[in-house]
């Protein structure tokens, strides 16, 4: 599903070549749960936005589902997100005017499809059916990152890419969104590949890999 080779990514500061990334190499099967770990700055968000097309390497490839990033425009990048990529982040990123149903359905109407019935039934499925009609402003963190999961998988993406998922959230929410996205990759079979500080999170991936400075240190899979 996934597939890295010797990936790498540097930048210019102050007039000095810095490298994020530096020749990474791993491959991620269908229906995966990968969790990259690593201290702050060891690469793991420059690696994720590599990963998912929203960033270019300095060198190597990435191939997902099938395509080589490199080889596509921006516009056909960004229709490969549309169609195969759903994405979870640290701050839920919800539309605060539009309610939790509305926030599941702006990806399919983006596509020209009606959202109504398949954001109904996610809402149903991550325990928010009573919820639907809140603003986000209405909702706990824990139930905002329970709308943005269902979001998430409104287009039944082959891979779901995200980052820091449980950082906004306490301990005990951050369990229930834990198991949340584990039952969701068992049932669904979607690829997860997930950056994370939150080692209870990270022991829930069937598969770690772990950055330093920019480099592999430790692959659970290897």
């Amino acid at each position: 599903m996934l597939r890295c080779e010797s990936l790498s990514k540097s930048y210019l500061s102050a007039g000095r070549e810095l490298t994020v990334l530096n020749n990474i190499s791993f491959t991620v099967e269908p229906g995966g749960f990968v969790a990259i770990v690593g201290p702050s700055g060891s690469g793991k968000t420059t690696l994720l936005g590599l990963l998912a097309g929203l960033d270019q390497p300095t060198a190597g490839a990435v191939h997902l589902d099938g395509q080589e990033l490199g080889g596509l425009t921006e516009d056909e990048r960004a229709r490969l997100r549309r169609d195969k990529i759903g994405f979870v982040f640290q701050s839920f990123q919800l539309i605060p005017t539009l309610t939790a149903r509305e926030n599941v359905q702006v990806p399919l109407e983006l596509r020209g499809q009606d959202g109504g019935p398949r954001a109904s039934e996610l809402l149903q499925r991550v325990g928010l059916g009573d919820r639907s009609h809140h603003y986000p402003a209405q909702l706990s963190g824990g139930e905002q990152q329970r709308v943005a999961l269902a979001r998430a998988f409104s287009t039944r993406p082959k891979v779901l890419f995200a980052d820091e998922p449980t950082g906004n959230l306490d301990a005990g929410t951050g369990a229930t969104i834990i198991d949340l996205m584990v039952e969701l990759n068992r049932d669904l079979g979607t690829t997860f590949i997930l950056v994370t500080h939150d080692l209870d999170l990270a022991s829930r991936a069937r598969r770690t890999i772990r950055l330093l400075d920019g480099r592999i240190v430790a692959d659970s899979a290897a």
